[in-house]
């Protein structure tokens, strides 16, 4: 994932453009992206400084080109590769054991004569000697806690070159993101796929329901957060690439630019040709709902029987997808939300859209963590610590 110092975009009557490569305009960037990977697959053991100019020195005649794109193209390289650091710090100790040896050798010439007798070469040999390790060895190490000189171990990469631009892509538009102020995502098709990404994100979210099989989601953004807007950011950033994979979506998002008081729009659909890399989502919300689920078993349990996220429930323009619902033999129906570590406000509203929907005797589990920094919650909910356990379900299912 890039960052704010490798965004580029334009913007043009209240839009925001996200830098984009296309196959009309940049269609030899295909030879570019292959030459870039053969740089970072024959690399194994080079170091990030001596990748990156490499990678540079592929754009040299490019006049189509910012350096802030070919650090961009650096940085995605750098992310699918896996670089040996120092982490039990060798390299500072080793740094202070050739100061200490070199020291009584200042100053130090490349030619030695009446005045000074001490030659580069000879105290480089006599600190090897004293340390008993190679003086090329000794170089290798003597900045590798240094990210530039982290060398390469090896490489994920791509599965090709179109792979490489089409990451780029997608980056450009998720580096937009970090500036959102709110995002409004227009959903049919896949509505309950996508709501299960925003979950799954952590994202602060409202449903309300437009007509029959469309609904709108509103996501805060982290512009709107007073605090751990980096962190958030990078949450709503990891969430765009799985919304490009659902189908039937519009998502338009409101971005402050560095003019003080002044908003763009960013707007997008599937339409607009991005593609995701990434996998189906993780089908739970939390590890709370897996171990509960793989508890419960496919079989019923006292005549209840478990289905994940098995309804949408609307009144008016109010929409609500419980994360489960429980089945009974006699064809009665109970909605269950789980409801972990969030923020006060959003533990307000999922109380405000539970009493919302009371008629619909949903079962409210909540973490315990959580559940002492808000106030009304319903007197029946379930207090869990790290797992939900069966029997207070049921007990709870008995009475309702």
């Amino acid at each position: 994932m890039l960052t704010r110092a490798h965004g580029i975009a334009v913007y043009e009557r209240g839009r925001i453009l996200p830098d984009r490569l296309t196959t009309v305009r940049h269609g030899h960037y295909m030879n570019y992206a292959g030459r870039m990977l053969g740089v970072y697959r024959n690399g194994l053991g080079q170091t990030r400084q001596a990748l990156h100019k490499q990678v540079k020195a592929i754009f040299a005649e490019e006049d189509d080109c910012p350096t802030r794109r070919i650090e961009a193209f650096c940085k995605l390289l750098d992310d699918e590769s896996e670089f040996i650091r120092d982490p039990k710090g060798k390299a500072a100790r080793l740094r202070r054991q050739v100061f200490r040896l070199a020291a009584p050798c200042h100053p130090l010439v490349r030619q030695a004569d009446r005045l000074f007798e001490r030659t580069e070469e000879e105290t480089k040999a006599h600190i090897a000697r004293e340390l008993g390790i190679d003086w090329a060895e000794i170089q290798a190490m003597f900045f590798s806690d240094m990210m530039e000189f982290h060398c390469l171990r090896k490489f994920k990469g791509y599965a090709d070159g179109a792979a490489l631009l089409s990451r780029y892509n997608v980056a450009q538009v998720q580096v937009a993101l970090y500036s959102a102020t709110e995002m409004v995502i227009r959903a049919e098709q896949d509505f309950k796929t996508i709501l299960r990404h925003a979950k799954l994100a952590g994202l602060l979210h409202r449903i309300k329901r437009i007509r029959l099989e469309l609904y709108e989601i509103r996501l805060d953004g982290p512009a709107s957060m007073l605090r751990q807007t980096r962190r958030y950011g990078v949450f709503m950033a990891g969430f765009l690439p799985k919304l490009i994979a659902c189908a039937g979506w519009s998502m338009r998002a409101r971005l402050l630019t560095p003019r003080k008081g002044y908003q763009v729009t960013l707007t997008l659909s599937p339409e607009d040709g991005l593609s995701s890399h990434l996998d189906s989502p993780h089908e739970f919300d939390s590890g709370v709902e897996e171990a509960f689920t793989a508890k419960w078993g496919d079989q019923p349990r006292e005549g209840w029987r478990l289905i994940r996220e098995g309804e949408v429930l609307h009144k008016g323009q109010k929409v609500f997808v419980p994360d489960f619902v429980f089945e009974h033999e006699d064809g009665r129906r109970v909605p269950m939300e789980v409801v972990g570590f969030w923020t006060d406000e959003y533990l307000r509203e999922k109380v405000k859209t539970l009493r919302a929907f009371r008629e619909q005797n949903i079962i409210l589990a909540v973490g315990q963590a959580g559940a002492k920094r808000i106030s009304g919650l319903p007197p029946d909910t379930i207090y869990y610590k790290s797992a939900l356990k069966i029997k207070d379900v049921l007990e709870r299912l008995t009475n309702a």
